[in-house]
């Protein structure tokens, strides 16, 4: 006996997805950011890239990759957990799952830069700066996102930003990768319906 799904009712929330960016928008957006990376930073053999859990460590991975496939150097990656930095532990829905932090151990006085997936608040963005003095004083830290969606509650801004996407306040990015979520690459904004 076949079911057939039940149609949501009026006091059920129902959302909308739409699809901002497919696989090829992401990747052009990440080559963009690795190019912009190279531009500003001229020791790339002591440059630091580092991924902010989860799918900011398969941003990070890939820009590194181009790099090295611009450049011919690949600079060192590294992965910033943020987990237990956080400001906000007790507002959130869930806890992230703790990752090990790996970052050089001689990372003073080189550049680094953050990447994340999405910028939103600043909040993970401010917890890896805390993380990241735990290890050592880079000479300077930069942030690339590959989508700002603005709403910013700290005064944190990225240096490299793959695209801009207007949101409300309550709408959710929705960021997929092959290599983590076993589906093609996608970033979607999902709307509440009423």
């Amino acid at each position: 006996m076949t079911t057939k799904p039940t149609p949501p009712s009026e006091n059920q929330r129902t959302e909308e997805a739409v699809l901002v960016m497919d696989a090829e928008a992401i990747r052009k957006a990440i080559r963009r950011i690795a190019h912009e990376i190279i531009e500003q930073n001229h020791d790339l053999n002591r440059l630091v890239i580092a991924g902010i859990p989860t799918r900011g460590k398969v941003v990070a991975a890939r820009i590194v990759s181009y790099i090295a496939e611009i450049e011919g150097i690949a600079p060192t990656i590294g992965t910033v957990d943020v987990s237990m930095h956080r400001d906000d532990l007790a507002t959130r829905a869930r806890i992230s799952v703790l990752e090990a932090t790996d970052l050089p151990l001689d990372l003073d006085g080189r550049p680094l830069v953050l990447i994340d997936d999405v910028l939103y608040t600043g909040r993970s963005c401010r917890a890896a700066m805390d993380a990241v003095a735990s290890f050592g004083r880079p000479s300077r830290i930069q942030l690339a996102a590959l989508v700002d969606r603005g709403h910013r509650e700290l005064p944190i801004r990225a240096d490299f930003v793959g695209k801009n996407v207007p949101t409300a306040q309550e709408d959710r990015i929705r960021v997929r990768f092959e290599e983590f979520d076993g589906v093609v690459d996608s970033v979607t904004i999902i709307h509440p319906l009423a």
